[in-house]
């Protein structure tokens, strides 16, 4: 392949699932619920134990994982490695209620010059969660 080849794009995929670990699923879960106003797609229980989660903007899953086998939490591994962003119809509206809530706000929503309206929040186990409302692009 050069770079003059149009992009090989594969017929194969259908969708794409975030996992995020965490130490406790269940408590990621409802704060991503209550505070951020993520849909719940429910919990899964073995002998007591969550072992799955999952959570939905719009269509859009992620899944909850243990913070196992490899994987970890950035509070865990004092490390930020990413983040996550979810676009809302009214990011000021959201970060209003989320701040209610009591999440750890990361930054004031302010306009960027890659075409959104956002702010960042951290959740209890330090994932980094950006709200935004596109406005413009590349964004759009």
């Amino acid at each position: 392949m050069t770079a003059s080849d149009p992009p090989l794009v594969s017929p194969d995929f259908i969708d794409a699932i975030p996992v995020i670990p965490y130490s406790d699923i269940r408590a990621g879960h409802d704060f991503l619920v209550a505070v951020v106003g993520l849909e719940s797609g429910g919990l899964v229980e073995h002998e007591g134990t969550v072992i799955h989660g999952e959570v939905r903007a719009g269509d859009r899953r992620f899944w909850l994982h243990a913070a196992a086998g490899g994987l970890t939490t950035p509070a865990a591994a004092n490390a930020r490695t990413g983040g996550i962003v979810l676009h809302v119809r009214d990011v000021d509206a959201h970060h209003e209620r989320t701040k209610a809530a009591g999440a750890t706000i990361l930054r004031e929503p302010a306009d960027e010059d890659y075409g959104q309206r956002e702010y960042g929040l951290r959740d209890p186990e330090g994932h980094d969660w950006y709200i935004a409302t596109p406005f413009a692009a590349p964004a759009l």
